[in-house]
């Protein structure tokens, strides 16, 4: 009876464990909100530089900051080379996480190449560029867009700056490509947007007075966070404001405010910024010939001053006689 019992026992709770183990493999498993913001652009956006040149991560990082971008200046078909794409800023500084702590920032870069230039294959890296590139994983933006890429989030500390390895066509077996010199486009950014793809804000931005009026309650929650109650002028209703953990507040209750007027201060502290480049796929045939070119320049000069020489010899000798 003493065993049947424990067998019962046994039974019910790994029935009930079930559910909670689900729940902890999904949490373990699916990524975060913030820890997939490159799959937000990808969604959204067919392509990701809009026809006036803008890239649309701009759309949720309002922040304007800087982003530099190093390649060859030319390069041969068929060639792996590297595009190092810079993204500085103040290790120093910590961002507002989404559950309104403060911690290090996270970078991102979308990389726009030509037609035909593609991530190259791991086994056509060289061991040197491979441990510049690090334990980073790039990805295209599209099944059917290869030549853009898209790298992050990854550590800012570590991966400030970005090495992608580029394989260029060869206009030999690809039709689609020809020896020309190509525009490169970059974005890159540092820390969470503000805005997410919806319209609504992050707790990464300012939050503004929905009202005109006297603020007569402020409530900080437990979870973090504020409840603003604001006594409308207008009409004399009460309007509440939800400001999330993060943003700290500018306003004391009493104060009297305007609609739109900030009630929080601006926690952001990274941005976005892009930034182009120029790259000329080159002819063999081109460099070959150029320097036949110069050899032949320089055989001439060799020459002439060999008869040059020669001719003063014999003058010297036709003074002498």
């Amino acid at each position: 009876m003493q065993k049947r019992n424990i067998s019962h026992w046994m039974r019910k709770w790994v029935i009930r464990s079930v559910p909670i183990l689900i729940v902890m493999m999904r949490i373990i498993a699916w990524p975060s909100i913030s820890e997939a913001y490159p799959i937000y652009a990808q969604q959204g956006y067919e392509d990701p530089r809009e026809a006036t040149g803008r890239i649309v991560c701009a759309n949720c990082h309002l922040a304007k900051k800087s982003v530099d971008i190093e390649v060859p200046q030319s390069v041969l078909p068929d060639t792996v080379f590297e595009a190092v794409v810079k993204i500085p800023y103040d290790i120093q500084v910590k961002q507002v996480l989404a559950n309104g702590k403060k911690g290090a920032l996270n970078v991102g870069a979308v990389l726009i190449l030509p037609e035909g230039f593609e991530l190259a294959p791991p086994d056509r890296i060289p061991p040197e560029m491979k441990g510049r590139i690090g334990n980073l994983y790039f990805q295209p933006y599209r099944p059917d867009k290869r030549n853009i890429l898209v790298i992050g989030p990854v550590p800012g500390k570590k991966y400030s700056e970005i090495v992608f390895p580029i394989l260029s066509p060869d206009p030999g077996t690809n039709k689609e490509a020809h020896f020309l010199k190509y525009p490169i486009y970059v974005g890159g950014n540092r820390g969470r947007g503000q805005i997410y793809p919806d319209g609504s804000k992050s707790n990464n931005t300012v939050y503004n007075a929905s009202a005109t009026g006297k603020v007569s309650r402020i409530l900080r929650k437990e979870k973090g966070g504020y409840e603003i109650t604001i006594d409308n002028t207008l009409d004399g209703r009460q309007v509440m404001d939800i400001v999330p953990p993060g943003p700290e507040l500018i306003i004391t209750e009493g104060e009297f405010i305007k609609v739109d007027q900030p009630l929080t201060n601006n926690p952001n502290v990274g941005g976005f910024g892009q930034g182009d480049a120029e790259v000329v796929l080159q002819d063999p045939l081109r460099v070959q010939g150029l320097l036949l070119f110069f050899a032949s320049v320089i055989l001439a000069q060799i020459f002439l001053v060999l008869k040059k020489k020669q001719f003063e010899k014999v003058q010297l000798a036709e003074m002498n006689f």
